[in-house]
């Protein structure tokens, strides 16, 4: 069984360590900020002092950090993982990040001979604490076939969509169908009261109907409530609006709501709700509506 380093312990990355270590993988963990690697350090998991320390004691690193220049940080930073991975070390990169800034990271890395997987996961927290996340993936079938039993300890499902940047590339259109989703569930919920209707009782009639939705079904209660503890973060989803609406202009496509979301999440994060669940797009309908001040 090859041994197995976690970099990055945030919602996502903490969980799906956990779930490689229940797996039985021996396992090494690092994360930017100390107090994460507590929960670890208490199990007798090796926290590692830097990513390249990291790199140095395993076979394969699963990274899960929040943006681009945060993946080239940890992988090649002064103390990042290009400088202690050895030949033949497997990089999985489940951070939702840039295509074409995948590509770069694996040829980079292949210089020193390091293969490089991009595996995005969509699901959200409840996915990675059960492991049930949907795993889209970019990279050469074999190494895609090296890093199968890894997937198979954090997610339900695999799917290979083609070489390195791929796997991003779906996760953009998965933003973007996001996107949609939770707009239209906000702006659902916000008619339903508006209208003068129970809309707790509308939302549990619309479940069994073609509106039934994951996000119907796991954050209309945010919204009914117009409570947002965190979750998915407000400003997470809007940095991946913006690499999905970058990948529409570059490729032709015209994406009017998922921009017009983009600009709703951008108001949110200026009034300070950018670490609060995706769920808060309510927050915008809402106050437009005239239901909030």
């Amino acid at each position: 069984m090859e041994r197995v380093g976690v970099v990055g312990l945030g919602t996502m990355g903490g969980a799906m360590a956990v779930n490689i270590a229940r797996a039985g993988f021996p396992l090494v963990v690092w994360n930017r900020s100390p107090g994460r690697t507590g929960e670890f350090e208490a199990l007798g998991i090796p926290v590692a002092g830097t990513p390249g320390v990291l790199a140095a004691a395993v076979d394969v690193v699963l990274v899960s950090v929040s943006d681009t220049p945060d993946v080239e940080t940890v992988l090649f930073g002064p103390e990042g993982v290009a400088t202690g991975a050895a030949p033949g070390t497997l990089v999985i990169d489940c951070s939702t990040i840039d295509p074409a800034a995948a590509r770069g990271f694996a040829a980079r890395l292949g210089e020193q001979g390091v293969e490089f997987v991009d595996a995005p996961v969509t699901g959200g927290s409840e996915g990675a604490k059960n492991a049930t996340l949907a795993i889209l993936v970019g990279g050469d079938p074999a190494n895609v076939e090296r890093a199968g039993p890894i997937f198979a300890a954090i997610g339900r499902t695999v799917t290979r969509f083609g070489p390195v940047g791929a796997g991003q590339a779906a996760k953009a259109v998965n933003q973007v169908v996001v996107a949609a989703t939770y707009m239209g569930v906000a702006e659902g919920i916000v008619l339903a009261i508006k209208a003068g209707l129970n809309a707790e009782q509308v939302v549990e009639a619309l479940s069994g109907g073609a509106a039934q939705s994951w996000v119907l079904t796991n954050r209309s209660h945010r919204m009914l409530a117009n409570e947002y503890p965190p979750g998915f973060q407000v400003a997470l989803h809007l940095k991946d609006l913006a690499i999905a609406l970058a990948l529409a202009r570059a490729s032709g496509a015209v994406l009017p709501v998922a921009a017009l979301v983009s600009q709703l999440e951008a108001g949110l994060v200026a009034l300070g709700h950018g670490s609060d669940d995706l769920s808060a797009l309510a927050r915008s309908i809402r106050a437009l509506s005239g239901l909030d001040a």
